[in-house]
């Protein structure tokens, strides 16, 4: 599933926590927020943040191109440009 904004917002954060780091911030982990699509206490279940789609009535879940965008961030340990 193609979720380019996330990709593009999670870039642009994660050159954010680097510029922290190189500034002297003791960054020791980030997080993306959320694993899974999921209930929103502001929106139900119509906004989605996952790196993992859900189908809602079937539980199926796919992970989006940010998934494997960011398996590809941790494993290199580097943000592509």
């Amino acid at each position: 599933m193609r979720d380019s904004e996330r990709i593009d917002y999670l870039r642009t954060h994660l050159g954010a926590v680097n510029a922290a780091i190189r500034s002297g911030a003791d960054v020791r982990g980030y997080f993306v927020w959320s694993l899974l699509d999921n209930f929103e206490w502001a929106w139900g279940l119509s906004k989605r943040f996952g790196l993992v789609h859900v189908d809602y009535p079937t539980g199926q879940r796919r992970p989006k191109d940010s998934a494997y965008w960011y398996r590809n961030v941790i494993k290199a340990n580097a943000v592509p440009a």
